[in-house]
């Protein structure tokens, strides 16, 4: 099962060092996602290009910028992350030669997302998770996963130990699982 860490702000904040040593720390990771809504457009790019840099010299993981797939492909990332709301630049990641994940909340979305040409979805929350609602479930999963056998299907939301894990090992043809929280 591929594991795919999305970074979170309130653990380095904006610490170039705290940075650093947070991704020191990262290491049973396939893919990695940098993602900090709260940083001005500036820190961000500083902030990514970091990033970059550290994975780069360390040759692991698939690592992602969030949902600027211009500055992903500016700073040679492996991939985008798009969000719900950007179905319309998935062609424009593809056409730039990334990696292209979506995040999904309906059956709906991830058919779109198919329909654009993404490589990849996250869909949630399969499990409760603050503030994002009601939790989809593992049959949900299950039939997104069925019903797009071509496409990796990341469960998120939710999944915060080896507990979470061991179900989502149940559902058949998933590709992996995205978190935060499982990573600190």
């Amino acid at each position: 099962m591929q594991r795919y860490q999305i970074t979170d702000p309130e653990q380095f904040g904006d610490d170039e060092v705290v940075f650093r040593n947070y991704l020191d720390k990262s290491r049973s990771f396939d893919y990695i996602l940098y993602r900090d809504k709260s940083k001005k457009s500036l820190t961000y790019i500083k902030f990514a290009k970091i990033f970059i840099d550290i994975l780069k010299a360390r040759e692991i993981g698939k690592f992602l910028i969030h949902s600027n797939f211009s500055l992903a492909k500016k700073l040679d990332a492996f991939g985008v992350h798009l969000t719900s709301s950007q179905f319309s630049d998935i062609e424009k990641s593809k056409e730039l030669g990334l990696f292209t994940v979506v995040s999904c909340h309906s059956l709906e979305d991830v058919e779109i997302a198919c329909k654009f040409g993404a490589d990849a979805v996250t869909f949630s929350p399969i499990f409760q998770t603050p503030n994002k609602g009601e939790p989809k479930g593992v049959e949900a999963l299950q039939n997104v996963v069925l019903k797009y056998p071509n496409l990796k299907v990341f469960a998120l939301g939710g999944v915060v130990s080896e507990v979470e894990i061991r179900r989502l090992k149940e559902v058949n043809g998933l590709y992996g699982f995205a978190s935060i929280r499982f990573f600190i």
